[in-house]
């Protein structure tokens, strides 16, 4: 099959408004959530949130030597995605070949608040089709919302529709807010922590929420400055249940022995694992025992929730992108929060910041969300 390579990759999160500053911030051990004043829900939650003034100022700032025309009836949320695609588009060249596709889970929901044409306006193919207007792409966009392994699988899509000869590249964004209705959710499931997240810990309460957006060029071309390309991936459904994730962790662990073979590699091979971690009880439970029974207990593993916080359709893919910055930087990122096992199967939760004395060379980033959707993507350095 051909190789699908990663070309340049962007972020906005409550940390940075770029990938750079995003990863200094990581770097230095920051962390986006905080208690915040959500009023319509009468009380206050922690998690991870863009400020809207200072996104503005950005995307001014980001616009002003470009024909982008800056709109001020753009959403929240629309806002984001342009911010973190104007890099790459201004690295890219788009074509009638190069695809775009859309990540979220709920998009536009906060505008069906108002009356029938907001409701229009929050409808996933819209949002899509006003930025894929907004940027002049050629062809309809692809839209992907698939609960919390919506970013990853965007991914997995690209590199499929290019492997299918579908298009020759594919421009992925993602993005995700915090929204009144996306809080109602899962505190209705009682998910929500009352305080920073812990994935992995003994003493986890469950998960903050976080609002985000990320954007990468995927390629079927080989150009001198691609460091990194898709090994191997796989989604597979367990179909346990709508909301509650499999008690075996079956579905992740068939995704991740799938990415493997594809890849033609053993487990060995991996270098890290960027996990899922939502820091819920169940969740984190599944997760470890799909890493043991996919012989990768030992591999270092690592959730950014406590940085970011679940950004749902852009989780994914911001973490993929981070993840990225790890083997380019050959460092390893602590996963905020953990002290103390909280699973039944011991995981090599990564507690410090590790430089590595030998290069990183492969990530395996996985995600797993409602409905039984679990996805899981291998990442390769080359290092020629």
């Amino acid at each position: 099959m051909k190789k699908v390579y990663l070309g340049p990759y962007n972020c906005v999160s409550p940390i940075g408004n770029n990938l750079t500053d995003t990863w200094n911030a990581l770097v230095s051990g920051k962390s986006g959530i905080k208690l915040t004043d959500f009023a319509e829900l009468h009380g206050d939650i922690y998690a991870a949130i863009v400020e809207e003034e200072q996104l503005d100022q950005h995307l001014n700032k980001l616009l002003r030597n470009t024909q982008l025309p800056f709109d001020a009836a753009f959403s929240k949320l629309e806002k984001l995605m342009i911010a973190a695609l104007v890099p790459l588009v201004k690295a890219v060249v788009i074509t009638q070949e190069t695809e775009l596709i859309v990540s979220t889970t709920k998009g536009n929901i906060a505008q069906c608040a108002g009356g029938a044409n907001d409701i229009v306006a929050a409808s996933l193919p819209v949002l899509a089709q006003k930025i894929a207007d907004f940027f002049d792409f050629k062809r309809p966009p692809i839209i992907i919302s698939n609960a919390c392994v919506s970013g990853l699988q965007a991914i997995s899509t690209a590199k499929r529709l290019i492997q299918m000869d579908y298009c020759k590249d594919a421009i992925i964004v993602a993005g995700d807010l915090v929204s009144e209705f996306v809080v109602s959710g899962f505190k209705s499931f009682q998910a929500l922590s009352n305080t920073v997240c812990k994935p992995y810990d003994e003493f986890r309460q469950g998960l903050n929420l976080g609002e985000a957006a990320a954007a990468i060029h995927v390629t079927g071309q080989q150009l001198t400055d691609q460091e990194f390309f898709i090994a191997g991936e796989a989604s597979i459904n367990d179909a346990n249940h709508i909301s509650g994730p499999s008690r075996t962790g079956e579905g992740l662990r068939l995704s991740i022995a799938s990415a493997l073979a594809e890849a033609k590699l053993e487990p060995k091979s991996v270098d890290f694992i960027c996990a899922h971690g939502t820091a819920t009880i169940y969740n984190d439970e599944m997760e470890a025992m799909a890493i043991h029974h996919s012989g990768l207990a030992t591999k270092p593993i690592n959730s950014l929730k406590g940085y970011f916080g679940h950004t749902l359709g852009t989780a994914g893919l911001i973490e993929s992108i981070i993840s990225l910055e790890c083997l380019r930087n050959n460092l390893l990122l602590p996963s905020l929060g953990y002290q103390k096992q909280g699973t039944s199967l011991p995981l090599a939760v990564v507690t410090e910041l590790l430089e590595q004395p030998q290069p990183l060379i492969r990530c395996l980033k996985t995600a797993s969300g409602f409905a039984g959707t679990n996805t899981a993507v291998l990442f390769e350095r080359d290092l020629r």
